[in-house]
């Protein structure tokens, strides 16, 4: 697991950080998702103030992952539920 030295840069600010080399594309990629929601949110609401823009970006991200987890959640749901119909209807041939 070899890591590699980067630098991030998110608002205003450069963050340097380690990551597994192979991680480094996907991280890169949140750092960019990050930045374009901070435009988003100075360009919309017309926001300068750093710590509100990332507090409304953290906020944004939140709500995201909350709704994927709902998703998921309902996807769990609805495999348990197959499979326990599938192993009853493979018990009634038994």
């Amino acid at each position: 697991m070899e890591t590699l030295s980067i630098r991030l840069k998110i608002g205003d600010r450069e963050y340097p950080m380690k990551v597994k080399t192979e991680d480094e594309a996907k991280i890169r990629q949140a750092g960019k998702l990050i930045n374009d929601k901070i435009k988003r949110y100075r360009e919309e609401f017309g926001l300068d103030d750093r710590q509100d823009l990332l507090a409304m970006v953290a906020f944004d991200c939140m709500v995201e992952s909350m709704d994927v987890n709902a998703v998921n959640n309902e996807d769990t749901d609805l495999i348990n539920s197959k499979i326990t119909q599938i192993n009853q209807y493979l018990g009634s041939l038994l």
